[in-house]
């Protein structure tokens, strides 16, 4: 057996009250796909970050390729042949995708003159590996996610690796774009490449890993073979117990509409779409990344403004022009990015809790540090937020626990329509389990809830009913008895003779 690529021994690494990795270890080999998995807190990040040159551990002998090396910043990972995919994207919107790819490592014609036009061909050459084909010149801002997500898989590529880290790489691609990302992993790890696979998925880590390495509370907790392990025995290595079914769906009493939305289009690309949501519904959105969910969804709560359509609330027609009109109407909406669209990362976990509902919460504008207080508490309860405290900055808080302030700030608003998009992506199965129990006894409250989901088998399971999107159109609505996987896909991509008729009237 050869000897291994990296070699990580007994790394500690303490943040203000909190162990996030107490003796943990690791060995990945040339060629093989390595899952590193755990529950959001167990010490995977900080592992990463570690690798990366981001931050530095207390304790700990880290080896690459049989030398002990200090890895004091992200220059000297990349020398050592380690290239980092953030499951946070690392690139810099107002840079072009050429740019961003070798932002650092500048392609010179001299010393003083960069050559654009070669970095411009590499770019769309590594970008083809990636079956992404779009101009090395565009704006990485101007990108959707997926896009901007394969756009990081290009650049380390770039690097010429002959280790490569991906965070949670999937969490925004079609199932095109995964399929597309393992033949890149496989041709890679057929060049001797080695990849740590980190990833919530536990069918993607099946799919890739050749072994399966599980942290816990920054410990290891066991490497196994993945052909020797079931789903089942990694969760419980994971969580430490049995837990049970995934998706908790209770019967929830439906009654009338909450919400009607009419013939709604808006610049980015709505057209004439139109749904109804009933108090204690669960309405799934469903469609390829693309198809207009969130845009939808940022139109109904004011980010993006309408070009037309009506909303009634309560059989009332209402006029929300921005978000706070929204909020006065007690709408949330838990967004795709949570990063840049969720939180305000330098602020402490109790000021995000309650932003959105201070004028509810302090209706005379007098802040009650007290009540503010015990709102945040029984969210952190509530939700098994892991936190030192309630002053901690949710910049520090892994990225699992980062989500669950963005539900708590809108669960603390006790809302009547809750639109969550993506609610699940990038947090562990515990945590996940427990979303959905939200899910359910707040339609069993009779607020009506909205989930915008990429992943299939979450989108069925939890609906009772199913609006199908493409294009920015809405193609249809299944029942939760008759909605299948097939069905969804078959009308997600069917387009219509009035639609064939609409593009050939544009070219």
């Amino acid at each position: 057996m050869p000897d291994p690529i990296l070699r990580v021994t007994g790394l500690k690494k303490q943040f203000p009250g909190v162990q996030a990795l107490d003796g943990a270890g690791l060995d990945v080999y040339p060629g093989e796909v390595m899952g590193l998995i755990g529950e959001n807190g167990a010490g995977k990040s900080t592992m990463i970050k570690i690798l990366a040159g981001v931050k530095q551990p207390d304790e700990g002998i880290i080896e690459v390729k049989g030398q002990a090396v200090e890895i004091p910043d992200p220059i000297a990972s990349q020398a050592l042949g380690i290239s980092v995919i953030f499951q946070e994207l690392n690139l810099i919107p107002n840079l072009t995708v050429s740019d961003n790819i070798f932002v650092g490592r500048e392609l010179r014609r001299s010393r003083f003159l960069i050559d654009d036009n070669q970095s411009r061909k590499l770019t769309r050459e590594l970008l083809g590996q990636t079956g992404l084909h779009i101009n090395p010149n565009t704006r990485v801002e101007d990108l959707p996610l997926s896009q901007r997500q394969m756009v990081e898989v290009a650049k380390a590529l770039s690097i010429h690796s002959s280790l490569i880290i991906m965070d949670e790489p999937t969490s925004s691609l079609t199932g095109q774009e995964v399929e597309r990302l393992f033949e890149i992993i496989k041709r890679l790890t057929g060049q001797g490449v080695a990849v740590i696979f980190v990833s919530h998925k536990l069918e993607e880590v099946f799919q890739i890993c050749d072994r399966i390495h599980v942290l816990r509370d920054g410990k290891d907790v066991g490497t196994k073979p993945a052909s020797q392990l079931s789903h089942d025995e990694v969760i419980k290595m994971m969580v430490g117990r049995e837990l049970g079914s995934l998706f908790v769906k209770e019967e929830a009493e439906i009654t009338e509409p909450i919400l009607e939305v009419e013939n709604i289009s808006s610049h980015a690309g709505i057209e004439n779409v139109s749904f109804s949501l009933r108090k204690g519904e669960i309405l799934g959105f469903a469609g390829l990344v693309g198809a207009g969910r969130t845009e939808v969804m940022r139109a109904v709560f004011g980010v993006d403004e309408r070009t037309a359509g009506t909303i009634r609330i309560n059989g009332k027609e209402v006029n929300i022009r921005t978000p706070f009109d929204a909020i006065k109407h007690r709408i949330g909406l838990i967004p795709e990015d949570r990063k840049d669209q969720g939180l305000i990362l330098e602020m402490m976990v109790r000021h995000n809790t309650t932003l959105p509902g201070l004028p509810f919460f302090f209706p005379n504008g007098i802040l009650k540090e007290r009540k503010e207080y015990d709102i945040t508490r029984s969210f952190i309860e509530k939700l098994s937020i892991r936190t030192p405290s309630q002053e901690q900055e949710v910049l520090h808080l892994s990225g699992g626990n980062q989500q669950k302030v963005v539900v708590a700030k809108w669960l603390a608003l006790e809302p009547r329509i809750l639109i969550l998009d993506e609610p699940t992506r990038g947090i562990d199965v515990a945590a996940k389990k427990e979303i959905h129990r939200l899910i359910t006894e707040l339609a069993k409250d009779g607020v009506g809830v909205i989930i915008i989901s990429s992943e299939m088998s979450e989108v069925l399971a939890m609906s009772d009913r199913i609006v199908v999107m493409h294009e920015g159109r809405k193609k249809g609505e299944l029942e939760r008895g008759e909605a299948t996987q097939e069905k969804i896909m078959e009308m997600a991509l069917r387009t219509t003779q009035e639609e064939l008729h609409h593009a050939g009237r544009a070219e």
